[in-house]
């Protein structure tokens, strides 16, 4: 019964909170709040929040206006860096954003302390922003931190929507728009949650210019969301967090004046497609086949082989050639006749030259544009240029595509690094319209361990041989690794991955086993594992894939991404030593995802002296939706839980 009357104050409250709030002015509920039952890891909550935008004529001229109210309740010591606030404003070309009418209280045991004028202050954050920065006075555990502040802005294209979900709870937040109708605003509301307020009217002569007689009718818009969790992005496999905080996002696509001129702002992919064919980064670069085929060997560009290996030669001849410089360079600065003369540049450069390179050996290629993992995935319903911040190379080669990225060492032909596994791309054709491309990672993608083992004890020891093979993306990962340390380091970072008291000897990669996307290695170890007693627990897990769970949240609002498709074999031979008889086998699993997209199989098994041991685990999805999260996040438990906690009981004779 306590819990339903808490929850039906918290509906009732609100309630009221959604209703007009006026500055200094607390309800009871705001007063007597001391726990956010709803997340109570939540070291600070928003409890109302509001923002305004709105046109308005001020000393002649029309300027954007922007208000902002919050409400701040500080749960615990964690939360007060809540206390420190920033309001960023944006300037350029000699005009800015002015920020004015800021306010602050610190409600602090039923007493009021105002932030002092004086202590706020500026701080320019770049060449186009700036910020107010202050920091609310006197911060206790129960404290209220309210403030208020206008923008006034001239620039149109900066009414850019309303972030519902941030990095700590909100119990309310709320969105209001007026916007004339010589305003168009493509917009968009992002994230897994809806809208529990979604109002829209229109209305009449609303706004009007000095000196023109016409007026415009407004838009009126109000939005608004109760109890939005925490955008937490701490936890691992996800793409970039805008793709999924739930905000609401304008951008400006026309305005329609008075005078009935109309001026656009969204272009269309046939406007970028021109533009592109014309730029001096990244079109203009394009066009430099005749510069390499004068400035590289002609075996190099004109060789006998069929096309795929001249790919592959000129692919190679690029990645050793250059070092990449660690920038991502697409739109400005570029220059791949520099670039080449001093061995270093930057992802565009380098692709470019790949690029110009295979076109000028009679492979035809195009440039792809696309977005990181980190950046966002591009908007598909029209052109915003800044979603993308990478190039990459397109050739089709004997009917089968291949995308091309020569900036890592280690990167076989036709794989794009981690980085790149967003799902799609722009193709930029020189010669052709643009378009869409899917990115589709390397399917084969594992690591299989298989390991020999001798069990000693009388002296508590467990020896033998691993054998691992890793193909794909794991491979390619290894590499990297290897490429990057000494041998001696490389061999401690797999002693730290695996059990405690597990020594390694012996080590090689084998050569003629392996190639690009597969690597087989094999070493010795001894592991101090045993303990010496007439019965012996024995973990067969001496090589683990994981160490503890890498999914904690209780929840998750957005989805899983892996990027690529994974699968881990273990398969261990254990030698029953002399003297010994298993007495206890751990129990068989057989786990699987909803639709068979996972799958999770152990068993062991006596076959004359030995015992064998096979773990497999797979997943057979790349992504999973975040009402599947707790099924991944099981799975995953389940996994690490066979690899840490499962023995082979073995005893005397």
């Amino acid at each position: 019964m306590k819990k339903v009357i808490v929850l039906l104050v918290l509906f009732q409250s609100i309630s009221v909170i959604g209703q007009e709030v006026y500055f200094g002015q607390l309800s009871n509920f705001e007063s007597e709040f001391k726990t956010y039952e709803k997340d109570t890891t939540a070291h600070a909550v928003y409890l109302y929040e509001k923002g305004e935008n709105y046109f308005e004529v001020r000393r002649g001229y029309v300027r954007l206006i922007k208000k902002y109210h919050a409400r701040i309740k500080i749960l615990d010591k964690e939360g007060f860096s809540e206390a420190e606030i920033t309001i960023p404003y944006y300037h350029s070309g000699g005009r800015t954003e002015i920020v004015g009418n800021i306010e602050g209280i610190s409600h602090t045991q039923g007493l009021k302390y105002n932030v002092v004028q004086s202590t706020i202050y500026d701080v320019e954050v770049n060449e186009r922003w700036s910020e107010k920065r202050f920091t609310f006075p006197n911060v206790q555990v129960g404290s209220i931190l309210e403030y208020t502040y206008e923008i006034q802005s001239p620039f149109f294209y900066n009414l850019n929507g309303w972030a519902f979900q941030e990095h700590i709870p909100k119990i309310y937040t709320q969105y209001n728009a007026e916007i004339p109708g010589n305003y168009i605003y493509n917009r968009s509301l992002l994230g897994e949650f809806s809208l529990d307020v979604n109002e829209a009217s229109i209305k009449s002569d609303c706004f009007s210019v000095p000196g023109v007689g016409k007026q415009a009718d407004c838009e009126v818009l109000k939005y608004a969301m109760k109890d939005v969790p925490a955008f937490k992005n701490d936890e691992e496999y996800m793409l970039a967090p805008s793709n999924y905080r739930s905000r609401l996002e304008f951008e400006l696509s026309e305005y329609q004046g008075f005078d009935g001129i109309t001026q656009n702002f969204t272009k269309s992919w046939k406007d970028v497609d021109k533009e592109f064919r014309t730029d001096g980064d990244i079109g203009g670069q394009l066009r430099k086949k005749n510069y390499f085929e004068r400035n590289i060997p002609l075996e190099i560009i004109s060789g006998n082989e069929d096309d795929l290996v001249k790919a592959k030669n000129l692919y190679n001849f690029v990645k050793l050639h250059y070092t990449w410089n660690g920038k991502f360079g697409i739109f400005r600065d570029n220059n791949v006749k520099k670039a080449f003369n001093e061995g270093t540049g930057n992802v565009a450069e380098i692709n470019i030259t790949l690029i110009n390179l295979l076109n000028a050996s009679g492979i035809d290629t195009d440039l792809m544009v696309l977005s990181t993992r980190k950046h966002g995935l591009p908007k598909k319903s029209h052109p915003v240029m800044s979603d993308f911040n990478y190039v990459v190379a397109k050739v089709e080669i004997e009917g089968t595509t291949y995308l091309l990225d020569a900036t890592e060492k280690q990167l076989p032909f036709g794989m794009l690094p981690y980085r790149c596994l967003n799902y799609y791309g722009r193709v930029m054709e020189l010669d052709g319209d643009s378009y869409w491309y899917d990115i589709a990672p390397q399917k084969q993608n594992s690591r299989a361990i298989r390991v020999q083992v001798k069990l000693d004890p009388e002296n508590g020891l467990a020896n033998g041989v691993v054998d691992e093979t890793s193909k794909g993306y794991d491979a390619y990962f290894k590499r990297t690794h290897i490429a990057s340390v000494t041998e001696e380091e490389y061999l401690e970072d797999i002693e730290k991955e695996n059990i405690d008291g597990f020594y390694v000897d012996d080590y090689e990669i084998v050569q003629e086993k392996s190639d690009e996307k597969n690597l087989v290695e094999r070493y010795s170890f001894e592991a101090e594992e045993l303990q010496p007693s007439e019965t012996i627990y024995f973990n067969p897990f001496l090589v683990r894939y994981f160490k503890n769970n890498p999914f904690k949240a209780e929840t998750r609002n957005y989805p899983v991404d892996f990027g690529y498709l994974r699968k881990f074999n273990y398969m261990a031979n254990i030698a029953i030593p002399e003297g010994y008889k298993v007495k206890e086998l751990p129990k068989p699993i057989n786990l699987a995802l909803p639709d068979g997209s996972g799958v999770l199989r152990f068993n062991t098994s006596k076959m004359k002296g030995d015992v064998m041991v096979v773990f497999s685990f797979q997943l057979r999805a790349t992504q999973y939706k975040s009402e599947g999260y707790q099924f991944i996040k099981e799975f995953f438990g389940k996994a690490v839980a066979t690899q840490n906690q499962t023995y082979l009981v073995l005893e005397r004779e």
